[in-house]
């Protein structure tokens, strides 16, 4: 008889292997950032060497996880309206931005401990991409500030949207009313100063 290759069923099943542990482990870094290697492969169904054969390492695994979590946001947020005025367009993304960073903060915590810090923000660039090229356009038009390093007001966002996730998840904040707080927050930082408020040039 005719031997069948089982290459391509293996591969697919490898798959759907690694699907499963990438899953469980957004879940399991998402509720807890100290998930061990063996709670996750427990979560995802897998025996802990069928886990370390498709992750060497706890590290590979968080990033895996952080990798998938930024595929699916970017999904959402390509979605987001981003014409018009800039300022509208802002508080579009933020608000969907918030509810991203509120779902992942945990999992954010647990790359932020397993990865090198540079490694961390290169896997955010699109996203840190999208936000710059807004508040180009908001420079552009005027109503963003522009006395400040763009980079600086890049980062100045990400604090306010991790802070407010910090304080929604210890109980703080209502989570209902934190876009808007988030929204409020960062567009009384953009916003274009007046000529005469503009700090003197030294």
């Amino acid at each position: 008889m005719p031997t069948v290759s089982v290459g391509p069923r293996r591969r697919a099943d490898a798959e759907r292997s690694i699907a499963r542990i990438v899953s469980a482990a957004r879940k399991s870094l998402s509720s807890d950032p100290d998930a061990s290697v063996d709670d996750i492969a427990k979560a995802a169904g897998v025996g802990r060497m069928t886990l370390y054969g498709h992750f060497r390492t706890r590290a590979e695994l968080v990033e895996a996880a952080l990798v998938d979590a930024l595929r699916a946001g970017e999904e959402e947020l390509s979605s987001v309206d981003l014409t018009g005025d800039a300022r509208e367009a802002l508080a579009r993304l933020l608000g969907s931005s918030w509810s991203l960073m509120a779902e992942s903060m945990a999992l954010l915590n647990a790359a932020q401990k397993a990865l090198p810090a540079g490694r961390v923000r290169e896997l955010h660039a699109a996203p840190a991409r999208r936000v710059e090229e807004l508040i180009r356009r908001g420079q552009d038009d005027g109503v963003f500030r522009t006395d400040l390093p763009i980079s600086w007001l890049i980062n100045v966002l990400h604090y306010i949207l991790k802070g407010a996730a910090e304080e929604s998840r210890a109980g703080r904040m209502e989570a209902g009313g934190a876009a808007r707080v988030v929204i409020a927050t960062a567009q009384s930082i953009l916003v274009a100063l007046p000529p005469d408020l503009h700090p003197s040039p030294k």
